[in-house]
């Protein structure tokens, strides 16, 4: 093994996080659904490379452009907090091709409640896998807790996709089209914050600026769900709203009239091009590593706080997930 370059920090961001247009640059890189074929052997040698790096040492004749293309391998299938390798649905860089399929056949079987019924449950089957994956791995959930959360959030959707469908049957085209963002909105409100209610219940982990524990904060840990749910509303939005306003218009031209099977994989392909640049753009909404203010911590926290470290941590850190 040789030694880590010279001034090399393989944790160090490559682009600057307080900013949208770092953290895209982010989050294009690690959500890249290339890397959803890269093998498991490469990932383990990924992983190998990044905990040798870490200890200071590199395989040798590694250059850093190998060095931080480990990297990358490593954030797109390793979680940030446990360093467990993340299942492959679960990933951020599986959201494009598994999110696509499911988006574009939601889009499309729109027209009768069984069709509705299916596909919000594989959606929302999808969600809970994601959701479930990319929580704060530092607050533990029960078997029970998942169950309750996956048909919580899946009653969600399907009353909501239902109801609306219904109510939409008089309503203009265009209208019963947009049905299943409003079921995908609401599920989202209900799934992520049901798959990690540990953290609103017992709080998240919260850090000073250099990574020393402080506590655990209830309010640290809604603020970081509330923004992933902003987050996964705002991935779905650009293609479930602006996809149907073209399919509208589309299937009323006399050659799309004619080719009706091959809908569906247009559908599938457009919901593709949109969460190609919605995934990672989304993620870059907020920072990964959240903030909160002192003051706005639970007073026993806040105290606690200040009678250790005085007026010197007027920020607290913690991980949002995804």
């Amino acid at each position: 093994m040789a030694a880590v370059p010279l001034g090399f920090d393989i944790d160090a961001p490559r682009w600057d996080q307080s900013t949208f247009m770092g953290r895209l640059r982010h989050f294009l890189n690690i959500t890249d659904p290339r890397t959803v074929l890269v093998p498991e052997r490469e990932l383990d040698r990924a992983q190998a490379v990044v905990a040798g790096c870490r200890a200071g040492m590199v395989p040798p004749g590694s250059s850093q452009e190998q060095l931080l293309y480990a990297k990358k391998l490593y954030d797109s299938a390793f979680h940030p907090d446990s360093g467990e390798k993340m299942n492959l649905i679960g990933r951020m860089s599986f959201q494009v091709p598994g999110g696509m399929a499911i988006t574009g056949f939601m889009l499309q079987f729109y027209r009768t409640v069984p069709a509705v019924v299916f596909w919000q449950w594989v959606n929302q089957s999808f969600n809970a896998i994601v959701n479930y994956t990319n929580r704060n791995a530092a607050s533990p959930i029960s078997l029970a807790q998942i169950g309750v959360a996956y048909v919580t959030a899946t009653t969600t959707a399907l009353a909501t996709a239902v109801g609306l469908n219904l109510y939409t049957k008089r309503a203009p085209p265009l209208l019963a089209r947009w049905v299943p963002f409003a079921a995908v909105a609401a599920a989202n409100c209900v799934n992520i914050p049901m798959m990690r209610q540990q953290e609103i219940i017992r709080g998240i982990s919260v850090t000073d600026e250099d990574n020393n524990e402080l506590g655990h904060s209830r309010r640290a840990a809604v603020k970081g769900i509330a923004q992933v749910v902003v987050s996964r509303i705002t991935m779905a939005a650009p293609g479930m709203i602006i996809l149907p306003i073209i399919m509208e218009r589309l299937e009323k031209l006399p050659f799309m009239q004619r080719i009706r099977v091959l809908h569906a994989p247009l559908q599938v392909l457009l919901c593709g091009g949109f969460l190609l640049f919605m995934v990672p753009a989304a993620c870059a909404l907020f920072p990964q590593r959240c903030s909160l203010a002192l003051a706005d911590l639970e007073p026993e926290l806040r105290d606690s706080i200040v009678a250790k470290h005085g007026d010197k941590v007027p920020y607290v850190y913690f991980n949002k997930g995804l």
